[in-house]
Order: structure tokens, then C-alpha cells, then sequence
């Protein structure tokens, strides 16, 4: 599996966390709802991230690729703290 298909795997599972977790947010609390809203900045970084690689006309780098992995990484703790905490 290439580097760019595992982002993409990496970036799909991200995903169906977030949107799991937006459907639990109806019945958690507002504390909830402001950890996901943080989590909400770190998706369009790590989003953005994924842009950079995606993008035909930049080489990808090993510096690029390990932002994109260092952001995920931070979103899906806060995926999985929110998922605890809805649960």
C-alpha cells in the first residue's frame, strides 16, 4: 500500500469517527459539544494537511506526510476521548 493510499485509509477512519461523534452530540452535554468543536480546528488542519499531499503540483515530503500523521494522531485522541466520554 502506498503512502498516499494509507492517508487516505487513515483519513476515511477519521471521518466516520467525526461523524459518529456528531451524531452522539445530540445527547451528550455542552462540554461535549465544546471538545468537539476544538476537535472541529484540528479536523480542517489535519484536512488541509491531506490537501497539501494530494496535491499534484507539490512534491510530497517526508516532513509533509509526518504534519498530516502528527495531526491525525491528535485527532483521533480527541475522537476517542470524546467517543469515552459519549458512551
Amino acid at each position: 500500500m502506498s503512502m498516499e493510499d494509507e492517508i487516505k485509509k487513515f483519513s476515511e477512519f477519521l471521518q466516520q469517527q467525526r461523524d459518529e461523534i456528531n451524531l452522539k452530540l445530540h445527547l451528550g452535554g455542552m462540554e461535549a459539544k465544546e471538545e468537539m468543536d476544538k476537535a472541529e480546528e484540528v479536523w480542517a488542519e489535519f484536512k488541509e494537511k491531506i490537501d497539501e499531499i494530494g496535491d499534484e503540483t507539490k512534491e510530497t515530503t517526508i516532513e509533509l506526510v509526518n504534519a498530516a500523521q502528527t495531526v491525525g494522531d491528535d485527532l483521533k485522541s480527541a475522537y476517542e476521548k470524546l467517543v469515552s466520554r459519549l458512551t
